[in-house]
């Protein structure tokens, strides 16, 4: 009788899937393994690059592993050991990361829960610049190619990887740990990783130039992030606030377009598209996050975006108590950008004269000379208070300041419609 035929695997395409769902999901954790054996950032990513193109031809034939992100940290490690052996004498004359923990060797298969936060903590490093942060963290954290993470904020391959090559050198030169900070710097080390987050969603919340107002690939790479920091810090409370504030945030993605492409204006958006799952998960979130005293600043922005999201319409909306959020925001951390959103609460709080005089008291921050909303602001209570020509002014100095096209088109339509007064 002729030999049974030896079991096929799952097939190319099949394994494709799983190589690019494991990218996803388990890059940041296999990466952070892997560099625990090298001290070397770009060794390890060698590595794990290589763990990941060997996988494509195994799990084709062999089938997909039970724990994909196990497998591929035991190959990367694996691999990172055979090079370190090899090329032992020459590594001995390179700079390392600064580790002063015990290295373990090739991955067991059992989960190493603060392995990402190591990565995490070292990409966000308060000696590192914050766009190298932010550069840094789409790179390693998220496994994002040199080319994605340059159209990530639409600049050049070239100077991209300049920005990378100059983080992971200071890095090394600087001998920053790879490790989680002492208790007594961890707040202020969380705080630095969460600015990098908030920054990220920010940026794909309302995309600073470009054709489209949303940068959705950078909005799930921020809800990413922060999710992953919610299972590997649960209980910082600034974490929650950061989480809810993103979940109450992009709950409203759905209503913020209409089928023409233009922005509504969150007055006139139907709140009925909004993810009540999203508000429900995130208003959970904030109650966690305000259990913190004093609150924290993550904490009481997300606050406010949950009273937006309880409010069942823009009328009802408790602009009073936005306000009092504001005042203690602006007392744990004064920014330009707070001091703003506060003058426009207060217009809508005490109607479009108080707005202005709110405004009028921030005229001279020069942060806020090149800010377009700052003029937006403006314009939208001159127009309510009939003052059209004001308006118009006050529009077409945001629209100096504004690159993205689809906000830019609202302008230009505001202005037009005012001129047809």
């Amino acid at each position: 009788m002729p030999a049974d035929p030896p079991p096929r695997g799952p097939g190319k395409a099949a394994a494709a899937r799983a190589v690019a769902e494991a990218h996803r999901g388990e890059w940041a954790f296999v990466l952070a393994a892997t560099v625990r054996v090298t001290r070397d950032l770009d060794l390890a990513e060698e590595c794990v690059q290589d763990a990941y193109a060997k996988a494509l031809v195994a799990w084709a034939s062999g089938g997909i592993p039970a724990r994909p992100g196990a497998w591929l940290t035991t190959a990367a490690r694996n691999r990172a050991v055979d090079v370190i052996r090899r090329n032992a004498f020459i590594r001995t004359a390179l700079p390392l990361l600064a580790d002063d923990e015990p290295v373990t060797g090739p991955a067991d298969g059992q989960d190493i829960p603060d392995e990402r936060l190591r990565l995490i903590f070292t990409c966000c490093h308060p000696a590192l610049a914050p766009q190298d942060r932010v550069a840094l963290t789409l790179r390693l954290v998220c496994g994002l190619t040199t080319a994605e993470t340059a159209r990530a904020f639409l600049v050049g391959e070239t100077a991209m990887a300049a920005r990378i090559t100059r983080a992971k050198k200071k890095i090394t030169a600087a001998r920053i740990p790879y490790r989680i900070p002492d208790s007594e710097d961890l707040p202020e080390r969380v705080d630095a990783v969460l600015t990098v987050v908030d920054l990220l969603f920010t940026t794909g919340h309302v995309a600073p130039d470009g054709p489209e107002l949303l940068r959705t690939d950078l909005i799930a790479r921020a809800a990413g992030l922060a999710a992953m920091l919610g299972d590997l810090l649960p209980g910082d409370a600034e974490v929650a606030g950061l989480r809810a504030l993103i979940l109450l945030t992009d709950a409203r993605r759905a209503a913020r377009l209409d089928t023409a492409g233009a922005p509504v204006l969150l007055a006139d958006q139907d709140r009925g598209r909004w993810d009540r799952a999203a508000i429900a998960e995130g208003l959970v979130l904030v109650r966690r996050a305000l259990r913190r005293r004093p609150p924290g600043p993550f904490g009481l922005r997300a606050a406010i975006a949950a009273v937006h999201a309880e409010a069942p319409t823009w009328e009802e909306t408790d602009w009073q108590e936005i306000v009092g959020l504001y005042d203690l925001l602006l007392r744990r951390r004064p920014t330009p950008v707070a001091a703003l959103n506060r003058a426009v609460a207060v217009g809508f709080a005490h109607g479009p004269m108080a707005g202005l005089a709110a405004l009028d008291a921030l005229a001279h921050d020069p942060r806020l000379a090149a800010y377009p909303y700052a003029s937006v602001a403006r314009g939208e209570f001159l127009d309510r208070l009939g003052r059209a020509a004001e308006a118009g002014t006050a529009y077409r100095e945001a629209l100096l300041h504004t690159a993205n096209a689809v906000e830019r088109e609202f302008l230009l339509d505001r202005i037009a419609q005012i001129e047809l007064r």
